[in-house]
């Protein structure tokens, strides 16, 4: 995976075969995620790349990333639940995300017309980080890790499929990704797992 800002606007996030070729969905929406690259760092967060993609930090918490899939692109809020969303610009992407939210764009226009809004939301969630107001998850019967939470969040298609899948699939794969004691082993887990997800599989299909 691309481990560089940089990189991924000029390559992609290299989890796929696309990356690094005209198809890169990256490059598809190369003029509404450099103006909301631009936007977040004049807001004055800290930009690095986790799991391939842009991820914009406040202190030492991770607040908001950018993707880009097929049909659009975007802000996501990581801890978007927390949000009181006055302008109606968030979505939440599946049954299974409890705290992430997305913001979607298909143009560059759309970005710019929006820029002073999606400022104020950025700032509401910088505000959030600073008093210590997390959100309040909801207990499952297989309680879902704070990893996959996150996942979700980053690969909105991933949290469609996930959702998509039986009950007993989705606890099978939690169960797997439950069973790892370290962080690192459920996160890598998790994405050896995606490929099946995608193809709406369960974990013993």
């Amino acid at each position: 995976m691309t481990k560089d800002v940089d990189v991924f606007f000029a390559e992609g996030c290299g989890r796929c075969a696309l990356g690094g070729t005209p198809d890169c969905r990256v490059h598809t929406w190369q003029q509404p995620l450099q103006l909301l690259r631009q936007l977040l760092l004049d807001c004055g967060l800290t930009e690095t790349c986790k799991w391939g993609v842009p991820c914009y930090m406040h202190g030492k918490q991770n607040l908001l990333m950018l993707y880009a899939l097929k049909d659009y692109c975007g802000l996501s809020f990581l801890n978007g639940a927390l949000l009181e969303d006055t302008a109606q610009l968030l979505t939440k992407q599946g049954d299974n995300v409890q705290a992430g939210r997305i913001m979607r764009f298909t143009d560059g226009a759309q970005v710019a017309k929006l820029s002073t809004t999606i400022k104020a939301y950025v700032f509401e969630a910088m505000a959030a980080v600073d008093a210590g107001i997390k959100p309040v998850l909801k207990k499952t019967a297989e309680p879902v890790p704070e990893e996959w939470q996150q996942l979700l969040q980053e690969w909105p298609d991933v949290a469609k499929a996930f959702a998509a899948l039986t009950p007993g699939r989705q606890r099978g794969y939690l169960l797997h990704f439950n069973s790892a004691k370290q962080s690192a082993t459920r996160r890598s887990r998790m994405e050896k797992c995606l490929p099946k997800i995608l193809a709406g599989l369960g974990f013993h299909d």
